[in-house]
């Protein structure tokens, strides 16, 4: 399930820097609110056997806004986006967003005019064809020195790259089992690839960034996993921003 609110401003741009960043704590903010033990439980040890957070938000899109250099367009009316496979989830999310006003996404003011809920397809024929708004963040096997040792610096991959295919669709199905859903999912096509982007996350001294590319892929597998994969978004990082389908 995914549930996108009509929101307006009347800022012209969003900071890079903020584009992504203000989900991940705005998406805690409304399940504190709304469902504390549920919040808490997912922020310290996260779901399933893999201890993942099933919960996934997009970028403010806003269609009619006048691109700019140095900034995210915005301006008017646009939308936000946000998704779980887990109905518990998006009740506290409905709740959060119904009684929220004013989003403040990193400085700017996002006034929010109505929600509605988007239902998952079907995907009956086994199949989706999945294309993504922010960019796919995919973790690959951690980086070494020459000596063989493990650094502590994260590799992240891009389309393409070697393996990228192998660690995308072993995040898919972590996912699957996650939610205990048939993790049989496999990756048919990338007929997509977007330019690499980096997003900044995290606050304080722990602000990083994370690199990606938005892409359109082809995936096979049960129609439950489907649905659920929709829901969620595709690769890391999806609380932060990161792999948001279109709907």
């Amino acid at each position: 399930m995914r549930l996108r609110a009509t929101v307006t401003t009347t800022a012209p741009g969003i900071p890079w820097a903020e584009v992504l960043r203000p989900g991940r704590g705005i998406v805690y903010q409304m399940l504190g609110d709304n469902a504390p033990a549920l919040g808490a439980e997912l922020h310290s040890a996260g779901f399933g056997p893999h201890r993942l957070v099933p919960v996934g938000c997009g970028a403010p899109r806003f269609p009619r806004a006048r691109r700019q250099r140095g900034r995210y367009a915005a301006g008017g009316e646009g939308t936000l986006e946000f998704g779980s496979p887990l109905p518990e989830v998006i009740e506290a999310l409905a709740a959060g967003l119904a009684g929220a006003r004013v989003l403040d996404w990193g400085g700017v003011a996002l006034r929010v005019q109505n929600v509605v809920s988007v239902p998952a397809p079907e995907f009956s024929d086994g199949s989706a064809r999945l294309a993504t708004t922010t960019p796919v963040v995919v973790k690959g096997p951690p980086a070494r020195d020459a000596a063989g040792a493990r650094l502590r610096s994260q590799r992240w991959l891009l389309p393409g790259e070697p393996e990228w295919d192998v660690f995308f669709v072993r995040n898919l199905r972590r996912k699957a089992e996650t939610l205990g859903l048939d993790p049989e999912i496999s990756l048919t096509e990338v007929w997509r690839v977007g330019p690499k982007r980096s997003f900044a996350v995290g606050q304080g001294d722990t602000v990083g960034a994370k690199v990606g590319a938005a892409v359109g892929v082809t995936l096979v597998g049960s129609p439950d996993t489907l649905a659920a994969v929709w829901s969620w978004g595709l690769g890391a990082a999806n609380i932060a921003g990161f792999g948001a389908v279109e709907t």
